[in-house]
């Protein structure tokens, strides 16, 4: 055969295997046949082979089925971590938990943004008297953990689960921001203040006074017009993580399965029952920073076996197999959920998810969208699913003498026993009460593996409790 009949044949083998295995899709209408973005037919709009850009400190966390749950014996005897198989949506989460430089520069924003307004900047802080004890000479961690640059790669602690999803927020902004200002959408504006601030919200919603950047958004007649979210240049929020996705993340099975068979199950983010690395030149080093024995949180001088005596910098140990750092021990980390003992039975197959709460933006008589004295829109709830069927006669829990009467429905407090008198059981649990995971520096072994939950008020926080965040991936799960 000819060289140039080979070639010809080469070129029409190649254009029918893009038409078979999914090459650049036609640029025309299926459903009428006119073309998409021509202003000769009216500029339909089609974007075509969109894949999410991974934002910053994110990792990508291909999803998949897997058993949520206990993988060991409950010696707390909760029985709330029932053993479920769930499938969980691709998304990404930070590769560390969120440094305490990285929680300043969310303080910094405020203070430059709003420096006449103390409550405003206040409430952001961290509690940093949580390190006080009455028996512990702990008042240098008091005034130097969150502030002096020793730690400042150290993982941010004493923030409450209220903080963390401002802290979300606020990074979603300032990510979002900046995407636009580095495609010259938006000219970067350091004097924002009062209402008049950057918010993704905002913008979107018109609502934002920003400069227009070089290379603005156009219209088919050429004028300038604001980004739209169905441009998919701005990113999904930044948020905690389900308890779910945690889970399934921190456990890292990506790397112990044969084609769909899991070869093997883990108690830990590592392969093994063992706590103790057992190879290579760190062999016997502990794989995670954690309490081995009473009194003994670091091992002996010359032979420190964590090498920290409190929380240690975010990209210490070794990574699991999504390369993410410090799943187990050195921080517990918060998580969305609302904690309900019996979470596992009750939650969807997919997504499992307790917390859901829907919310739309706030009009005023004229339609218009109202924002509060921070520019950000305000949202009314509209549906609160936190405690779905809980607190009803088909969940009952506890008893009460009058449970059977139908004259109102029932709360999450007429469910669980809620007493704060001195020497009164009371369950802890209500609607602002959320689960968090992975054991911490003053945590024995149990707390680290990844299936352990335990629960806390949404308004308190711990020593040596922090958060990272995820990000919900939109489209294929893999990528095409």
């Amino acid at each position: 055969m000819k060289p140039r009949t080979l070639l010809l044949l080469f070129l029409v083998i190649s254009v029918s295997g893009c038409k078979l295995f999914g090459g650049k899709k036609s640029q025309s209408s299926r459903t009428t046949g006119w073309e998409y973005n021509s202003e000769e037919t009216g500029n339909i709009p089609y974007l075509s082979g969109y894949d999410q850009e991974t934002g910053p400190g994110l990792a990508f966390i291909q999803g998949g089925t897997f058993t949520m749950g206990r993988v060991e014996q409950d010696v707390m005897y909760k029985w709330d971590n029932h053993p479920r198989r769930v499938t969980i949506a691709s998304f990404y989460m930070d590769e560390t938990e969120v440094s305490n430089q990285d929680y300043r520069e969310f303080v910094h924003w405020l203070s430059r943004v709003y420096p006449g307004d103390r409550e405003r900047i206040n409430s952001a802080l961290p509690d940093t008297n949580l390190w006080r004890s009455a028996l512990a000479y702990n008042e240098p961690y008091v005034n130097n953990y969150f502030r002096h640059p020793a730690y400042s790669d150290y993982p941010v602690v004493g923030v409450s689960w209220e903080q963390a999803q401002q802290y979300c927020t606020w990074r979603t902004d300032r990510v979002n921001e900046k995407l636009l200002v580095e495609k010259s959408i938006l000219q970067h504006d350091n004097t924002q203040a009062g209402e008049n601030i950057f918010t993704t919200q905002t913008y979107l919603a018109g609502m934002y006074q920003g400069t227009e950047g070089e290379k603005p958004q156009e219209n088919p007649d050429g004028s300038a017009r604001r980004v739209r979210w169905e441009d998919g240049i701005m990113l999904p929020t930044y948020r905690l993580p389900t308890e779910a996705e945690w889970e399934y993340a921190a456990y890292g099975l990506i790397g112990n399965t044969e084609d769909e068979l899991l070869t093997d199950r883990k108690i830990y983010p590592w392969n093994g029952s063992y706590l103790r690395e057992d190879k290579g030149k760190t062999k016997g080093r502990l794989r995670a920073n954690f309490i081995r024995g009473r009194g003994d949180l670091m091992g002996m001088a010359g032979s420190l076996n964590d090498n920290a005596d409190i929380s240690a910098p975010v990209f210490s140990y070794e990574p699991n197999d999504y390369g993410l750092y410090c799943m187990s021990g050195n921080v517990n980390e918060w998580v969305a959920d609302v904690y309900r003992p019996l979470s596992f039975l009750d939650v969807e197959e997919f997504q499992p998810f307790r917390g859901n709460v829907i919310t739309e933006p706030r009009r005023d008589n004229n339609g218009d969208l109202m924002r509060n004295e921070y520019g950000e829109i305000i949202h009314d709830t509209i549906a609160d699913y936190r405690n779905f069927r809980d607190g009803n006669k088909e969940s009952q829990i506890v008893e009460s003498n009058n449970w059977n009467t139908e004259e109102e429905e029932r709360t999450t407090s007429d469910m669980y026993v809620e007493d704060d008198r001195p020497g009164s059981f009371s369950s802890l649990i209500n609607d602002e009460v959320r689960v968090y995971k992975g054991g911490s520096w003053k945590d024995r072994a149990y707390w680290l593996v990844p299936g352990t939950r335990r629960y806390l008020e949404q308004t308190s926080a711990q020593n040596d409790l922090g958060f990272r965040c995820a990000m919900t991936r939109v489209g294929s799960p893999e990528g095409f």
